[in-house]
């Protein structure tokens, strides 16, 4: 399933939780221009170290598929950042 919303939610110096949910389709839709200088880059890297592009195309879709519930999470000092893939 691919994700729909990420939630980003970040705690400053000041200790409250500040959270931002972004939606995934009409993200996607925004950065669409950027998708084929993205691709083309990438099959110019797969040409340049060796790698399949259907492979790694392969792999790209798998990790995307994967993202779904999960939670990723730093803090240090009084600073916390939250990623959490629904």
């Amino acid at each position: 399933m691919i994700p729909r919303l990420v939630t980003v939610g970040w705690r400053p110096g000041d200790g409250r939780w500040r959270r931002v949910h972004v939606p995934v389709l009409p993200a996607l839709l925004v950065l669409s221009p950027l998708l084929l200088p993205a691709v083309l880059g990438g099959l110019v890297a797969c040409v340049v170290f060796g790698v399949s592009p259907l492979g790694a195309l392969r792999g790209a879709g798998r990790l995307v598929w994967a993202l779904p519930g999960t939670r990723f999470e730093i803090e240090q000092g009084r600073t916390a950042v939250l990623v959490n893939v629904r």
